[in-house]
Order: structure tokens, then sequence, then C-alpha cells
């Protein structure tokens, strides 16, 4: 199975090359990063190109312009441009673990996409943690942590399968990627923050599929900042339920805009 990792990212070049970093230094390496950007400048894209020299496996840059927040449509440009048989989703202000790739390739499963969880590191402290001058350990021990449950990697990892919506996270998300053009990728439709990675599960739910819903694994530690602005959650609220109400399988407007000889 080659296991690629897509690295959601706008205008945080530092956190991405924190990110960079663990995945590029890990025991276990992913076999292929894509980098999904939103149309940053360029300081990250001084990072992408300085990380392309450096990393042991082959690093795309699947850039876009800025035209507001349209993560959909980055991601699937990132999911056109991937080689790999399984995507695992991270967004480029979370730091991974050094088992990060090793525990996704482990819990991959036909039939399945995988959620695994994140911790919070407070926005104080977020500096120390990119810099790397504070452990992760010595953060926790300092209360700068928060959902510590899931900072820690079990002896055994908790999981169940359902088909749920409560705790879809686009972040830590692992999925194959012919079920991802089964389903048309993620809808483009949703444009500002919000409800796009709950209709990409009502979907990959409608066309039979299950969540593998992991605590133990993977683990993930997501830096603090300020929200975005959330004033298009009513409406994509309102389209997501129609997803759910449709029982369709395939986004409205997906990967079929992308294309074709990279889907194949």
């Amino acid at each position: 199975m080659r296991l690629t990792v897509v690295i959601n990212t706008y205008e945080n070049p530092a956190a991405l090359d924190a990110v960079l970093v663990r995945l590029c230094r890990a025991r276990y390496l992913a076999d292929e990063l894509v980098i999904a950007d939103d149309g940053s400048g360029p300081a990250t894209r001084e990072v992408v190109e300085k990380w392309k020299l450096r990393a042991p496996m082959t690093l795309t840059h699947a850039w876009q312009e800025h035209q507001g927040f349209r993560r959909a449509r980055a991601l699937n440009n990132a999911i056109a441009a991937a080689e790999g048989d399984y995507l695992v989703f991270l967004d480029g202000d979370c730091l991974p673990s050094p088992l990060f790739a090793a525990d996704h390739r482990k819990l991959a499963e036909e039939g399945c996409f995988v959620q695994c969880r994140r911790c919070f590191i407070e926005e104080a402290a977020v500096p120390e943690a990119i810099s790397g001058k504070s452990s992760m350990l010595r953060l926790a021990l300092s209360g700068k942590i928060s959902g510590l449950f899931k900072s820690v990697r079990l002896p055994w990892p908790k999981l169940r399968r359902d088909k749920d919506l409560h705790g879809i996270l686009g972040c830590n998300l692992g999925i194959w990627k012919k079920d991802l053009i089964e389903v048309n990728g993620y809808d483009e439709s949703y444009e500002g923050w919000g409800k796009e990675d709950s209709d990409l599960a009502a979907r990959l739910y409608h066309a039979g599929r299950q969540r593998k819903f992991v605590h133990g694994r993977a683990i993930v530690y997501h830096l603090n900042h300020p929200p975005a602005s959330r004033a298009q959650v009513p409406e994509a609220e309102k389209r997501l339920q129609e997803t759910i109400s449709s029982g369709r399988t395939k986004a409205l407007r997906g990967l079929d805009q992308h294309s074709a000889a990279q889907l194949s």
C-alpha cells in the first residue's frame, strides 16, 4: 500500500515547516507528501521548495489561487495530484507524532475510512511547540495541552465502527483513493469554513463505507489559533442536510472537474 499524506495549508509557513520536519524525520515514513495550498504566498513556497530538496519522499505542491476560503477545492487538487493508494489528511497547523504514518498504515481497512483524534496546544505556547524548544511531554505537564486523553498512544487502540457524523474531522483522516474517486471527492460547493468533511463522510456512508473511529493512535497536536469566520455555517448546514436526505454518493462539484489522467 502506497500511503500519501495530504497537508492542507494557507499562509502559515512556520507551522507547515514544523509539520514537514516531523513527517520527514519520522522513523516510519509516508511514501508521498502533497501540500494542498489554498493560495499561500512566497513564504510558504520557500518552505515547500526547501523540503522538496530535503524530503526522503516525493513532495508535491498543489497550489491554487486564493479566492476566499476554498479548502474543498484545494483538497481535490491534492487528491488529483496524489499517487498513493491511501490518503491521510492532516491540517497544516497540526503536528504529527513520530508514529503518525505507521499508525495510519496499520489502521487502513477495506470498506472503511479511519478517523483519529487530536489534542490542542494553547495559543500562547504555539511558538515553543513549533520551534521544538519544549517537548510535548513538557507542554502537557505544564498544562499547555488540552484534551490530554487524545495525546496518549494507548497500548491497544480504542476503536469502533459506525456511520455517525459526530466527531468527523478533516484532519487525521485516512481514506482509500478509490473510495474518494467513487464519491467524487470533496464537494466544492462548500466555500467558507465548515461541514465539507461531514458532507464527504455522509456520501461515503451512502456508498456503503463505515467509519473506523480510533483513539490512542496517530496522535496529532493542534496548534491553537483565532477561529476562522463561521458566517457560512448556516448555509453549509442546509447543504449538508440536503446531502443526507438525498442519499446521494457523488459531490455536485468535485473531482470530476480535475484532471482525469490523475484519477486513473
